[in-house]
């Protein structure tokens, strides 16, 4: 078996970290609870622990686009980062989006690897599918933020587009949230919100489905709203939300600029991957409507205690996160802590 994050034996010669890797495919993960919320949510909930400390090293992200496409959801992105705590890490997730994989080729829209390293050595010692991985995380971060950002005790949430991403969500919410009772869901094919209503149906039987007709609908009078769309175009204005709302807009540009300027508070995971990329965000500040000092917190901040997280019953809040390579790193490192116990996985030679 190879140490999980030391390449060097005691004597300073090389050891079998420094010259294989383990290759761990979706099989593999799922075999050893991978495609379960409570790993994620623990490895997330690490990682905004180290955002919040600083102990983290997180370049923006490049995005890869063709220039034969224009399509929004169609890129390569490259998210590297290194994260400190109890073992360092360093790591890369490679993710690629098509978006008409499902529909021209019946497959999923995303697909990606993460590369880990070890930071003593620099020697890559892990690579392993991250489809399941990125989708998981993504819903750990919607989880984590509806602990702190949530009304007490919600049996409602909305989730508007039902593709792989809204899966992984309404997994998470329902495994993480015993109080939720009912979930609406809105796509713009209705055969897609049919196909998770099957899927929840099967797996939480004790979770009721609601199939509605309109984005409109999927929000009105519901206490957590997530966006999981690929949309370029907001759609989403601040008066169909309610008093009480947390709108956690994972697809990023759901929401109408107003809704930045009328919720009474607005988190995001972290300030800097925000403002760019002429995202809405990038938009109001540049235009002077909107700032750091503006922001309510990173969610790190929350998380420590730093900032506080909802406060009435009444407030409206906004999740914004961009999706940190943090995230895919601290999940990554959990899912390979995990594989090494268990011995899973394919030990492969580097030369």
């Amino acid at each position: 078996m190879t140490a999980p994050f030391s390449s060097l034996d005691h004597s300073g010669t090389n050891a079998m970290a420094s010259t294989s890797l383990r290759y761990l495919s979706r099989s593999d993960i799922v075999a050893i609870g991978g495609d379960r919320s409570d790993l994620y949510m623990a490895a997330i909930e690490d990682g905004f622990r180290l955002h919040a400390a600083g102990d983290f090293v997180q370049p923006l992200k490049p995005y890869l686009r063709s220039p034969r496409t224009t399509h929004i959801a169609d890129r390569i992105i490259a998210m590297p980062a290194w994260i400190g705590g109890d073992r360092p890490v360093a790591g890369l997730k490679w993710i690629g989006s098509k978006h008409d994989n499902p529909a021209r080729r019946g497959i999923e829209r995303a697909s990606a690897v993460i590369v880990l390293n070890d930071p003593e050595t620099n020697y890559p010692m892990a690579i392993m599918e991250a489809g399941l991985v990125s989708a998981m995380r993504t819903a750990a971060v919607t989880g984590i933020a509806v602990r702190h950002l949530a009304q007490a005790g919600f049996a409602e949430a909305s989730l508007i587009g039902c593709g792989p991403i809204a899966a992984r969500q309404a997994q998470t919410l329902a495994e993480q949230f015993p109080s939720l009772k009912t979930i609406r869901l809105f796509d713009l094919r209705e055969a897609a919100a049919e196909d998770l209503a099957a899927q929840l149906r099967d797996r939480f039987p004790h979770l009721q489905t609601v199939i509605v007709p309109s984005a409109e609908a999927a929000v009105r009078d519901c206490p957590v709203v997530v966006t999981c769309t690929v949309t370029d175009k907001p759609y989403l204005p601040f008066h169909w939300l309610s008093r009480g709302t947390l709108l956690a807009n994972v697809s990023i540009m759901d929401v109408e600029r107003e809704v930045f300027l009328k919720a009474d508070k607005v988190v995001v995971d972290d300030w800097d991957q925000c403002n760019r990329e002429k995202k809405i965000i990038n938009l109001l500040v540049e235009s002077g409507e909107f700032s750091r000092e503006r922001l309510h917190a990173e969610l790190g901040e929350i998380v420590v205690g730093r900032r506080p997280g909802r406060e009435t019953d009444d407030e409206i809040i906004l999740l914004n996160p961009m999706g940190m390579a943090i995230d895919d790193i601290a999940c990554a490192r959990a899912v390979l802590r995990r594989a090494e116990q268990a011995g899973a996985g394919t030990v492969l030679p580097l030369f």
